[in-house]
């Protein structure tokens, strides 16, 4: 991506959302103060700082509708940077000597050309609200754009309650590589773990899945569903998710139905080893 466009984008993005929030009755908060340059030194910011407003001012913005311009700017530059940062296919991905329907990848979810990736989200379904958190929500609501709150509010206003464990909802994934984004709640074990919550972390699983097939979609990528700041025990979680997993295109095959391609999706080193220890992968 051009780098004098790509910071032409986030300056305007960044202004527009500031002016924005102020007149929909938003307050300024201290953590916003922090990251957001002040207005008579915003044309002065470099392009890293402007990202980082424009990702923070995201992160904290309610679903308004939004207007054509701001769409467009938006969606130019987080297409722009995803592509820049490299999109990943399905050959891109490594296949499990003991179970070919199976794949692990290591990398950014948010750059995984599959029909679906999966988002581990919390019960109001509407992203991360912490301005630059590090979690996947906060990474698949930034560079998906502003159209996926809008659209998670709005499942969730019509559904009436907050979402419960083990289920799961589709989405489009707008500008990310993906056709879909599968939003499901995983258990928070905060590292204890009982039969319950084990059950509840194949239930996502399976509840994807079924949604998965629901929506058309031929691929699917997981993430490591509740391993972050739920506190689900990293290799417990990923023995869970293969054999759910391994059992579900089981039970498709038997019935003579077509099945997905699965990957594995992993970000830290860690969970890799885990992963490879289970599929085979040397």
């Amino acid at each position: 991506m051009d780098q004098q466009r790509k910071h032409d984008l986030c300056l305007y993005l960044v202004k527009r959302l500031m002016k924005e929030r102020l007149d929909n009755g938003g307050y300024i908060t201290q953590a916003l103060l922090d990251i957001v340059p002040a207005k008579e030194e915003m044309d002065r910011a470099s392009t890293n700082q402007l990202w980082l407003a424009f990702r923070a001012l995201v992160n904290m913005r309610e679903p308004w509708r939004a207007d054509a311009d701001l769409l467009a700017a938006q969606d130019e530059l987080l297409q722009g940077m995803i592509e820049e940062a490299g999109i990943t296919t399905i050959e891109g991905t490594t296949v499990s000597p003991l179970d070919p329907r199976l794949r692990l990848w290591k990398g950014d979810i948010t750059t995984l050309a599959t029909d679906a990736i999966v988002n581990a989200a919390n019960s109001g379904m509407t992203g991360c609200w912490a301005p630059l958190h590090y979690c996947i929500d906060n990474a698949i609501h930034t560079f998906a754009g502003i159209q996926l709150r809008y659209e998670c509010a709005r499942i969730m206003i019509k559904q009436g309650h907050e979402e419960p464990t083990g289920q799961a909802k589709v989405t489009p994934a707008y500008n990310l590589p993906a056709k879909h984004a599968i939003h499901t709640v995983g258990p928070i074990a905060n590292g204890a773990l009982n039969d319950k919550l084990r059950e509840q972390l194949a239930s996502s699983y399976r509840s994807c899945l079924d949604a998965s097939v629901e929506a058309g979609d031929t691929s699917v990528a997981f993430c490591c569903i509740s391993t972050g700041v739920f506190g689900f025990p990293a290799e417990d979680a990923a023995r869970i998710a293969v054999k759910t997993v391994q059992d579900w295109l089981d039970d498709r095959e038997s019935a003579g139905k077509e099945i997905p391609v699965i990957v594995f999706n992993v970000f830290l080193d860690s969970d890799e080893d885990i992963y490879k220890k289970i599929l085979g992968i040397s």
